[in-house]
């Protein structure tokens, strides 16, 4: 697991070990530069697999490629043998050197045979030309940009910030996403000229190519189009989500199949050269990862760390269930208690995001990372099952529960015309309108509590094209089948857990230098369960119907046996109390930080929010911006 970077062209030479030094808790063992023909090729390391071996910037053919890698591939090692019975020596045991050969060999074929998470990049010292790739569903991130005739590609944003020669400007419609959803979503940023390339996307940068090509439209929503460069073409989907292809097997022998498809990549994940545990909050994901890891210790006589965090401001404690689970399995198990989320942990934690992530479990997140590598350098975390297995109760709220009416109609005409109150819009919407409005903290809602225009100043307001808020979500869901369970999940999957929830722990761990892994999305997972209709998630108990009949036969019933609670913090007494003056401050700076915000609304919003009231979840939002723009400042 490591921090990469890649730069084409005199432009960033000089600022070029300064944007390496960004990446630095991404790799905290190593850090390398490599001079490759126009290209600048740096790595900063988090030694993993092949301790001694798996050093990068890797080269192959004489020098003719190199690149720079960040993730890990579960299947490397039978892929090796299939490369070596076609003739490919290899000279270390890492699976950076089996990705840049199956790239040598197979192309860009490569990528649908890997298992993993990862996020590389290779130049070709022949040609000039630059291929950069994204696993299927986001676990690792992936930015670039193109200016003229150079290009960079990097981990994160914040190496973008260290070049001088890349302009630094706002861009007003990964503003608007962020503001309803709480983070940018691909290929968006907040930052004008960056782009996060997408979930299963790679991109071939064409060195002197003067063209722009378009996104094959099947693969890319229209608002999901960037413009690129001289140099440069279009992102491309190398995967993209399937629909449902099979019929739904019989429950019972789905269940067992689940279970063996579970036990073997958590046993493919357990695979490193360094100390590995796992994340156990006392929920059922977490729990069924720690049972299938002590499965497969048995066979390995590895010893099973596990790590809990208990926050005494959450008023829910699940350390019982944890621990419950940790004595089952004879787990060596730690239960971290985190300090008081203090103004001082908060500003920390904010302090390292490339780019604002407004979800407060971010917070508790990066205390646990923080707290999990003083003992070991990798841990499984259990993200991925609410997505993957149908576990939020919103993908029960189909389209189809909420039919139009003659009212509703009526309501709406009235409100075109200005004749009805704008704080009626919630009860005039129907079907995916209504989904939408409830998925958003701000849109495209004229005169409502909701209305995006109401915290932009005109300009930006109308660059932001409100109309367009969620629009990739929209178009997921509309693609596949419109607004039904399935279709409400796969619109998930590159929206909500690409960009929220994987972003979330991979900045919350990689601050810390510790790397996550996530069996619960493994390939082979995530091809069953995909081929399936949604029903097969849900039953008269709810959703994630699979899961739970699995942590049934496995896990202690305090597991499996309560309600289901989230990994968060308590905003409404925090920012009456701890948090009170550091929210104080980020408003006062609003004006001076970011111009183009409507800092009197903001300041109605802070009003409302250290009183308990108000929508606080949209305040914090602001907060969070407000602060990474006190270190990454943005001209409009």
């Amino acid at each position: 697991m490591c921090g990469i970077l890649l730069a084409v062209g005199e432009a960033f030479r000089t600022d070029f070990n300064a944007a390496l030094a960004g990446l630095k808790s991404r790799g905290p063992d190593a850090r390398e530069v490599l001079a490759h023909g126009a290209a600048l090729l740096g790595h900063a390391r988090l030694a993993v697999i092949d301790i001694d071996g798996g050093r990068q910037p890797m080269t192959a053919a004489e020098g003719r490629y190199a690149m720079v890698y960040n993730g890990e591939i579960y299947n490397f090692a039978a892929l090796r043998r299939e490369l070596e019975a076609a003739g490919r020596a290899f000279a270390t045991r890492s699976d950076s050197e089996v990705l840049l050969a199956g790239y040598l060999h197979w192309g860009e074929a490569v990528l649908e045979k890997l298992d993993g998470m990862f996020a590389f990049a290779i130049h070709d010292r022949a040609d000039g030309n630059v291929f950069i790739a994204r696993d299927r569903l986001g676990i690792k991130p992936l930015f670039w940009g193109a200016q003229g005739d150079n290009f960079v590609a990097a981990s994160t944003l914040e190496p973008f910030f260290a070049l001088t020669a890349f302009p630094k400007k706002l861009d007003a419609e990964g503003l608007r996403d962020y503001l309803a959803f709480q983070t940018p979503l691909a290929p968006r940023t907040l930052v004008r000229d960056i782009h996060a390339l997408p979930p299963g996307a790679c991109l071939t940068w064409k060195a002197k190519l003067q063209c722009r090509l378009t996104p094959d439209s099947s693969a890319l929503s229209a608002a999901a189009e960037t413009k690129v460069g001289a140099g440069g073409t279009a992102p491309r989907q190398w995967w993209t989500i399937p629909d449902a292809s099979e019929k739904a097997p019989e429950h019972e022998a789905l269940v067992a199949e689940t279970d063996v498809l579970l036990a073997q990549a958590v046993k493919d994940q357990l695979v490193a050269d360094v100390p590995l545990g796992a994340f156990l909050s006392g929920g059922i994901d977490s729990s069924l990862i720690v049972h299938y890891m002590a499965q497969a210790a048995a066979t390995t006589a590895r010893s099973l760390k596990t790590f809990s965090v208990r926050f005494a401001e959450a008023g829910f404690d699940e350390s019982p269930a944890a621990r419950a689970v940790a004595d089952l399995y004879g787990t060596e198990h730690h239960v971290l208690d985190a300090p008081q989320l203090g103004a001082d942990t908060l500003a920390a934690a904010l302090a390292d995001l490339d780019q604002p992530l407004a979800d407060p479990a971010y917070i508790p997140t990066w205390a646990l990372s923080r707290l999990t590598r003083q003992h070991v350098t990798v841990a499984l975390s259990g993200d991925g099952g609410d997505e993957l297995f149908g576990g939020y109760p919103r993908f029960l709220d189909s389209a189809d529960r909420h039919p139009d009416s003659m009212a509703k109609r009526a309501l709406r005409a009235l409100l075109r015309t200005g004749l009805a109150p704008a704080s009626l819009t919630r009860r005039a919407l129907a079907g995916a309108d209504l989904l939408l409005y409830r998925r958003v903290e701000l849109g495209d809602y004229p005169g409502s509590r909701k209305d995006l225009r109401r915290y932009l100043v005109p300009d930006v307001a109308r660059a932001a094209h409100p109309e367009s808020t969620l629009q990739l979500w929209r178009d997921l869901a509309a693609r596949h089948g419109g607004y039904d369970r399935g279709a409400l999940l796969r619109a998930d999957l590159w929206t909500y857990l690409s960009e929220n929830c994987l972003a979330k722990t991979d900045r919350a761990s990689m601050a810390h230098g510790l790397e996550v892994r996530v069996p619960l999305l493994a390939k082979a997972l995530q091809e069953r369960m995909l081929r399936l209709p949604a029903s097969v998630h849900f039953d008269r108990g709810g959703g994630k119907a699979i899961l739970r009949a699995l942590a049934r036969k496995h896990l202690p019933e305090v597991v499996w046996n309560r309600e289901k609670h989230g990994f968060s913090v308590p905003l409404r007494t925090n920012f009456a109390g701890p948090w009170r003056d550091w929210c104080a401050a980020q408003v006062a700076g609003a004006k001076m930080r970011a111009p183009w915000l409507d800092a009197a609304a903001i300041e109605a919003l802070w009003r409302e929010a250290r009183q308990g009231e108000g929508n606080v979840r949209l305040f914090y939002t602001f907060a969070v911006l407000l602060a990474w723009l006190e270190t990454h400042p943005l001209d409009a």
